[in-house]
């Protein structure tokens, strides 16, 4: 009886130890995995179009400009519902960033009608108020060119962040918005926006009216 005593003592000593070893190696385990690390917030690469600049000359339009050769020219009758005020309005496609520049020219025929297309390119930018952070307004003038304007620079999750009219105040007056094809942050899309703004810029640096 006592040898059966004996035996089943050390099968219980033999069935703890294995349960020790078994835990051990379990939490040596567990201390060894690596523990989930959320993964940093990162932005959709973008590949951006390579090109020069050649000058705008398109019949329909009494003034020139340089252009991005990246960017094709579609000349278009009308803007969005809009119907077309003269027969020179444009777009600028950039289709590798899903861009449009979206040109429309007005002759100026009097002072009244210049002050309201100055008017109407104000509040076209301030519709943006409701989602914008800020608004930023860039005053344009080259006296030399009989170039002057307005940049407005829209930060914020807004469909057109960069407008702009430029006009002799005379004659000319031509108006224009930076709109993307796509639902994109803010955030994400502030490198794109901003490498439009420099072939927006070149534009309104190089205009010139016949």
């Amino acid at each position: 009886m006592r040898f059966f005593a004996v035996k089943i003592l050390k099968y219980k000593m033999r069935i703890t130890t294995l349960l020790c070893i078994v835990t051990l190696i379990c939490f040596l385990s567990a201390c060894e995995s690596d523990a989930p690390v959320p993964k940093p917030h990162a932005f959709p690469r973008v590949i951006y179009p390579e090109g020069t600049y050649k000058t705008f000359e398109e019949g329909y339009c009494h003034f020139s400009f340089e252009q991005p050769t990246y960017a094709t020219v579609e000349h278009d009758s009308t803007f969005f519902d809009q119907k077309a005020g003269s027969d020179c309005w444009f777009n600028l496609n950039v289709a590798a960033l899903n861009a449009t520049i979206y040109c429309s020219y007005y002759p100026v025929t009097s002072k009244g009608r210049f002050d309201e297309l100055v008017q109407d390119a104000f509040s076209l930018a301030s519709k943006h108020n409701v989602k914008a952070n800020y608004i930023e307004e860039i005053q344009i003038a080259r006296p030399r060119d009989k170039v002057y304007g307005m940049v407005y620079s829209i930060d914020g999750p807004v469909a057109s962040p960069y407008q702009f009219y430029v006009t002799d105040s005379t004659q000319h007056f031509l108006r224009g918005s930076l709109y993307f094809r796509t639902q994109a942050r803010a955030d994400s899309l502030a490198p794109v926006v901003a490498f439009m703004k420099k072939d927006v810029n070149r534009l309104l640096e190089t205009i010139k009216w016949e």
